[in-house]
């Protein structure tokens, strides 16, 4: 009984010890379900739970866009087919600076024609717009002065006269012994100082316009002629007449009856920046475009630069001839004046559609090499010529430029155009 007591008694602490085990180990197993569960989520197998899924591989981190490199543009074949492109060449640009102005009389081949003596006008024989030739009769004017002029001639010619027939009978007499030599040189003095004395009256007529044949004819007739003519004292056209028949004219006040140009020339006034005015020279070549010849230029040369800044405007007036053999320009006419300041420069060049001016500003153009990949790049520009820009940086000739769809290709840039 002891022994049977004490082996029981052993069995009891194994049974004992076996479940203390086991509840120890499923608290183990707890603990470590809860730490897969905790730091990656994974389930264990062959307890109840689910299969373990497969973790997702991990994502690249995004690739970087440098804020700084140039828009390109890939074109589908829809789009490129918009597409014209064309090669950077060179070209000659001339050095040019635009201004505006207007035509005007030449003054120093204009004339405002008075009368050399008071009187009242006679006759008027040319209107405005004719166009008269030098010693071309304008208007006649009855002239007090002719009158005395032409009265003292034939008084002249008349004494003339007499004293001519004194001096005969006086050498008749003196040759018989009739009268004494100093009579006789008396008579001689007399008929030169007559002589003289019709020269100046003849002399005096001729200023007023008289010719000699018309001063005969008054002396043979005794009568005077009191028209006085007033010619043309140049070749050109009438340009203004103020004058009526029965007006009292005199030499020097105004108006003038009649002013008249020379319209073989005619001046181009250009008003400059005074910012430019150190590109300006005598000589320089012109060229004048005006609204009534729109296909046509007019040229000349700068002849006259003035000395001068307006005060209130800070421009230049610079004066050209212009050769008008047709009088096409009028005076007053509105221009614009292309002013060569220098020698033509050779540049790169693009037409006109191929620059896009970018909200900020800046002018750009889309370069290719395929016709199919376009990068935008900002260029430089110069002068303008003929339909071209010149390119001063920014591209090299050669390099495959678009020249008809430029602003597509932006619109494409910027998220706004599609197929």
């Amino acid at each position: 009984m002891g022994v049977r007591s004490a082996n029981a008694e052993r069995c009891l602490v194994v049974r004992l010890n076996k479940k203390a085990a086991v509840a120890c180990a499923g608290a183990v197993l707890l603990v470590a379900v809860a730490a897969g569960a905790y730091f990656g989520g994974s389930r264990l197998v062959g307890i109840g739970a689910a299969p373990a899924k497969a973790a997702d591989p991990p994502v690249p981190p995004a690739a970087t866009v440098d804020p700084n490199a140039p828009p390109t543009v890939d074109l589908t074949d829809s789009q490129a087919a918009a597409i014209k492109t064309a090669a950077v060449d060179e070209r000659m640009f001339p050095q040019e600076k635009l201004a505006v102005g207007n035509i005007d009389f030449n003054e120093e081949q204009s004339v405002q024609v008075y009368p050399p003596y008071q009187g009242l006008i006679l006759q008027l024989f040319a209107k405005v717009g004719d166009d008269v030739r030098t010693g071309q009769t304008l208007f006649t004017i009855q002239s007090p002065d002719l009158i005395q002029a032409e009265s003292t001639l034939i008084s002249a010619a008349g004494i003339l006269d007499l004293t001519a027939r004194a001096l005969t009978r006086a050498r008749q007499l003196y040759a018989v012994q009739g009268i004494a030599q100093k009579d006789l040189e008396q008579a001689v003095s007399d008929e030169q100082t007559a002589e003289g004395n019709l020269r100046a009256a003849r002399d005096a007529v001729r200023v007023f316009g008289k010719s000699d044949d018309e001063i005969d004819r008054m002396v043979k007739s005794r009568r005077i002629d009191p028209a006085l003519v007033v010619p043309a004292p140049l070749s050109g056209r009438i340009t203004a007449r103020v004058a009526a028949v029965g007006d009292l004219v005199q030499p020097g006040t105004a108006p003038a009856p009649y002013s008249m140009a020379d319209l073989s020339t005619i001046w181009m006034l250009a008003f400059v920046p005074e910012s430019d005015s150190a590109l300006y020279h005598l000589g320089q070549e012109v060229k004048v475009a005006l609204l009534a010849y729109p296909n046509k230029v007019f040229e000349g040369k700068i002849t006259t630069i003035n000395t001068i800044v307006d005060p209130n405007t800070h421009r230049l007036m610079v004066r050209a001839a212009i050769e008008d053999p047709g009088h096409e320009l009028r005076p007053n006419m509105f221009a614009t004046f292309i002013i060569r300041t220098g020698d033509p420069l050779k540049s790169p060049a693009v037409p006109f559609d191929s620059v896009v001016r970018e909200p900020d500003g800046t002018m750009t153009i889309w370069v290719t090499t395929d016709k199919r990949h376009y990068t935008q790049r900002i260029v430089t520009l110069g002068l303008q010529h003929d339909g071209y820009d010149q390119i001063t940086d920014g591209v090299k000739p050669g390099e495959q430029v678009a020249t008809d769809g430029a602003i597509l290709l932006d619109a494409i840039a910027a998220g706004g155009a599609t197929d």
